[in-house]
């Protein structure tokens, strides 16, 4: 595996491969691998003949008061764990590389930032994501991308970046992996001690209970959403937001007639954890 840390080596990298017929996957991280990454990683290996896995703390998708400086960083770690995955680039840059001197351009995404975590993290996070992996894509120029569903908010906001922009770049959005006990692996999963670790499994029983509730022939909006506050306030947590949406245009769903995102934020102990479902119309 080779480690790059600026544009024009990756470029020359991708082109040889490019000369040579190989189809090229991109994994977009900020590090801290954990087995959500990996298991990204395997599937970029088996349908590319090119792994490229960008490692980068974007510092733009960060507000004011969030965990820039604190955010897990261990490059030699995370490296070891990409080249056992069969990663053949690491492309880990200086925030100098990514945002040279002078840097102007902004990407904006009307509409489906201004929801949940848009709302929550303020209009800089989703625009800090859009130019970055927008950059990523014009350095790396990948047949495919590969992100977790666990950001599914995000995961929307790239498919309308592609296809705004016509970018030539298929979006594969891959399952959650979760611990043994139901919690989606996160970076951010560190900042748990013991007892807030056990609290934070109620995120994902409280998705659980709501989409039991939806299975079951529920269709009304708040009865569903109410099961699955029951949960949280049993486990003495209070939501940033636990909103049911459209999983497609993440407009405000009142009954499920289409899939529907079921998503929550919320602060346990240290930490600031995301988790979903999706509720399919179909169930």
């Amino acid at each position: 595996m080779n480690i790059l840390r600026t544009i024009p080596e990756v470029r020359a990298a991708v082109h040889a491969a490019r000369h040579e017929r190989k189809t090229v996957g991109l994994v977009p991280t900020m590090g801290a691998f954990h087995e959500g990454h990996l298991s990204l990683m395997r599937r970029a290996r088996e349908q590319n003949d090119l792994v490229v896995v960008s490692l980068f703390v974007n510092p733009t998708q960060f507000g004011a008061n969030e965990d820039l400086g604190a955010y897990p960083r261990d490059e030699a770690r995370d490296a070891a764990l990409a080249e056992a995955e069969g990663v053949d680039i690491l492309f880990a840059p200086a925030a100098s590389e990514i945002y040279p001197d002078g840097f102007a351009t902004n990407i904006h995404v009307a509409g489906l930032t201004d929801v949940l975590d848009g709302a929550a993290r303020g209009p800089r996070h989703f625009d800090g994501v859009a130019t970055v992996v927008t950059k990523l894509f014009g350095i790396v120029r990948p047949d495919v991308a590969y992100f977790g569903q666990k950001d599914a908010q995000q995961v929307l906001v790239v498919r309308r970046v592609v296809r705004d922009l016509d970018l030539d770049v298929r979006i594969e959005a891959c399952p959650i992996v979760r611990e043994a006990d139901g919690l989606a692996m996160s970076s951010r999963n560190v900042y748990l001690d013991a007892d807030a670790r056990a609290q934070a499994t109620a995120l994902n029983r409280a998705l659980d209970a709501a989409a039991s509730v939806c299975e079951a022939g529920e269709r009304d909006a708040d009865s569903i959403l109410s099961a699955a506050q029951r949960v949280l306030a049993e486990a003495g947590i209070t939501p940033e937001y636990l909103e049911l949406r459209d999983a497609s245009t993440l407009e405000t769903v009142t009954r499920v007639e289409n899939d529907a995102l079921l998503a929550v934020a919320a602060r346990v102990g240290a930490a600031r954890l995301i988790d979903n479902h999706t509720l399919k119309a179909s169930a």
